[in-house]
């Protein structure tokens, strides 16, 4: 008798979990519209997406933890605007990219950068210094996605 009353409770909670699930989804839908919308991200803003984005479970704010580690430099401040390489800084950190001799001897924001155009990862002509888009972080992330997944 036991037995059927755990079935039935079982069978009636697998019922009810779809109804939690479109929350989530919506609210990351919502994210992302907010995400493209923005013409020049924060770094809080880039901090919080890569590190999502790399499956890292930051246990204080995002912009926090990626300073803590060093993937981001010192002069970078919550609320001012990113910078390409900065992010470019960011991501090989979060990612845990390996660069050439010039990025493992210094891990500066300028040979990060160099190292995700050479790898491909940043195409066409870009400036260092250039405020990052969401839409463009979204295309970085996703081209570094496809490479870490193809290296599994």
């Amino acid at each position: 008798m036991l037995k059927r009353i755990l079935l039935f409770f079982g069978f009636c909670a697998s019922l009810a979990a779809p109804v939690f699930a479109p929350r989530v989804f919506a609210q990351t839908a919502a994210e992302m519209e907010t995400l493209l919308a923005t013409d020049a991200l924060t770094y809080e803003q880039a901090a919080s997406f890569v590190l999502r984005a790399a499956d890292i479970a930051a246990s204080s704010p995002a912009f926090n933890y990626a300073a803590e580690r060093k993937w981001l430099s010192a002069n970078a401040v919550p609320d001012g605007p990113a910078a390409l390489n900065e992010v470019s800084l960011l991501i090989m950190g979060a990612f845990g990219i390996r660069g050439g001799i010039m990025y493992s001897a210094t891990k500066s924001p300028h040979y990060a950068y160099r190292e995700l155009v050479y790898q491909g990862i940043i195409q066409g002509r870009t400036d260092p210094g250039l405020a990052v888009s969401g839409d463009l972080l979204l295309f970085i992330v996703g081209k570094v996605l496809d490479r870490v997944e193809g290296e599994i």
